[in-house]
């Protein structure tokens, strides 16, 4: 079996932070991640509950500030457990 190659660009912190996706196919979900870099993230959630690999979203942390800064992230990989999004514009 070949090994995958590593992209990572950015270290990966293990944190829980619940994060509101938006999408116009989906309206919204709130998810939590499983780990944040300073390139994006990973949520837990079924895939089949948000758009395609290349879709861009836009994600807000929840519970955390009040008004916390809506970021625009690209969906970059897709696993049985969850979802990698990536920064677009940061």
């Amino acid at each position: 079996m070949k090994a995958m190659k590593n992209n990572r660009q950015h270290i990966r912190h293990t944190i829980c932070i619940r994060v509101k996706i938006t999408h116009t196919s989906i309206d919204e979900i709130i998810v939590e991640t499983k780990n944040i870099s300073d390139g994006g993230l990973f949520v837990i959630v079924s895939p089949d509950k948000l758009p395609a690999i290349g879709t861009v979203v836009q994600g807000q942390v929840q519970g955390i500030v009040e008004k916390a800064t809506i970021v625009e992230m690209k969906i970059v990989r897709v696993a049985n457990h969850g979802v990698g999004l990536k920064y677009v514009g940061v």
